[in-house]
């Protein structure tokens, strides 16, 4: 095709997605991001190709000036730009074109594809708001997974399982200092989501200062949780200092009671978290099947 076709398919594209803005549904964002794609291949081709397109910018400047006139800033320059930089992140579309044009905008910057790939996945699986997405950025979610694969890939809705995704260092953004276990219950109860997000998927809440009895005495569970990618409970106390000996065996326990009232014969057994505090920090650490798991940092970051 020559430059002149080109831009025609383009405009063609564009006044398809203008009608459609009108008619909106829950598919729109899917056609919104597909059109946004095809545009920035048609770009990338008329171009030249991948290579050319990395530094030739005069055909997008001239076409913005006139698409920009006809249609709005919605095709000025820069956004010509990300449709463009769209394509070349993702030369296939799949499952991106689910996530939101706004969180898109946020995605393409990042130049590794692993890291690229990592926070698209995170947007599918837990339907990220703008927000959240820049807040998972800006708290180096990628960079604190544990167990980084050497490979990321889109996922897909056929494919798709809930993982893990445990981060280290875990962080939890609080309004007020921290000066007692209660103050640190409520601040992650206060954002519960996020604490899971940093955890990882697959997190349910289950109640906090949760009773449980051996017949004799209750106990009060801090916070109980079940995670459906584990299948099982998970017990979570709170110790703002180091942890002892007793701590560890108080859990066990806590945790053979769950087992025993709650846990169904489909369940794995159920895992314990302690936070404890040493020195300036504090430490998450896992207990399964009587041992300590490998620990991780809890940061916590005052908003005010």
């Amino acid at each position: 095709m020559n430059e002149e076709t080109y831009y025609q398919e383009i405009e063609h594209l564009i006044k398809r997605q203008e009608i459609n803005k009108r008619v909106r549904t829950l598919e729109g964002n899917n056609d919104m991001v597909t059109t946004y794609w095809h545009i920035g291949k048609l770009l990338v081709e008329a171009q030249g190709g991948e290579l050319r397109a990395k530094y030739g910018n005069e055909l997008i400047k001239k076409w913005s000036i006139k698409l920009t006139e006809q249609y709005g800033k919605g095709y000025d320059y820069t956004n010509l730009s990300r449709f463009r930089r769209l394509y070349l992140c993702f030369p296939i579309l799949g499952p991106v074109a689910q996530v939101s044009w706004t969180n898109i905008v946020k995605i393409i910057p990042i130049k590794d594809e692993n890291k690229r790939n990592y926070y698209v996945n995170l947007c599918i699986a837990n339907n990220l708001s703008k927000r959240e997405l820049i807040k998972e950025i800006k708290t180096n979610s990628y960079e604190r997974l544990v167990n980084k694969p050497e490979k990321i890939d889109i996922i897909t809705t056929s494919k798709y399982t809930i993982t893990t995704n445990m981060k280290d260092p875990i962080i939890i953004e609080v309004d007020k200092e921290i000066i007692s276990e209660q103050d640190l219950e409520l601040s992650i109860l206060a954002n519960l989501d996020f604490f899971f997000k940093q955890l990882g998927e697959g997190f349910l809440y289950a109640g906090h200062q949760y009773k449980i009895s051996d017949g004799n005495k209750n106990y009060f569970i801090d916070i109980l949780l079940f995670n459906v990618k584990l299948n099982c409970y998970i017990v979570v106390e709170l110790k703002l200092r180091y942890l002892k000996k007793e701590d560890k065996a108080q859990m066990e326990y806590y945790m053979k009671l769950v087992d025993e009232q709650f846990r169904e014969p489909y369940h794995n057994k159920t895992i314990g978290i302690i936070i404890t505090k040493e020195s300036d920090k504090l430490i998450v650490n896992f207990i399964k099947s009587e041992e300590i798991m490998p620990n991780f940092e809890l940061i916590i970051i005052n908003k005010r």
